[in-house]
């Protein structure tokens, strides 16, 4: 499979949260302002790159029976890292973030990853698929935070976008305004998406 390719599924055709649906509660929890959703996006873009990169580097002498297991410790190894590094360098992110770092460790786009690709490829073709689906993901929140801090707060990255005069629609940036944004956004996709196969 060409490189390109590789990026052009994991950014596009299998985006792990616009197509496949994986990780609904940190797309969820963590977009309600763009610095979290950029955060989240950037911190699992970094752990599904490096653990594709040691879980394809190792396939071939993980037995079967605890690939599973092996995979937990890795994945573990490596959220471990990028917490720590979020701590120490950006705390402020850390803080708002809170739980969900950590919470890599079981995201099912990080598993998914593992197990259909980089336990059956190359490194280098498992670094680019781990590039790929992470900037899928990031991609994803960023635009999902995008409207729901304009629209709940008036702001995007924090900055004021309409003066004190708007009168912002503070459910955008609460759960049920995330499902609902969430699911406007996915609409618009599968409506551009079928408009797009009528085309051809």
């Amino acid at each position: 499979m060409k490189k390109i390719d590789i990026l052009r599924s994991g950014l596009f055709k299998e985006n792990p949260t616009f197509v496949q649906l994986l990780g609904m509660c940190p797309t969820l929890a963590t977009t309600s302002s763009v610095k979290n959703g950029l955060g989240m996006g950037l911190s699992v873009t970094a752990v599904l790159m490096c653990a594709n990169l040691a879980i394809s580097a190792i396939r071939k002498l993980v037995p079967d029976k605890i690939r599973i297991a092996a995979y937990v410790i890795v994945i573990a190894g490596f959220v471990t890292i990028v917490d720590l590094l979020l701590k120490a360098f950006l705390p402020e992110l850390s803080k708002s973030l809170g739980i969900f770092i950590p919470l890599i460790v079981v995201n099912c786009v990080i598993f998914a990853r593992a197990e259909s690709f980089a336990s059956k490829n190359k490194v280098t073709d498992s670094i680019v698929d781990g590039l790929a689906m992470g900037l899928g993901v990031t991609g994803a929140l960023v635009i999902i935070a995008s409207f729901r801090e304009i629209i709940g707060n008036g702001t995007w990255f924090g900055l004021s976008l309409f003066g004190s005069s708007y009168q912002p629609a503070i459910m955008a940036v609460l759960p049920p305004g995330g499902f609902i944004i969430f699911g406007l956004i996915l609409g618009g996709i599968n409506l551009i998406r079928l408009r797009g196969k009528a085309d051809v």
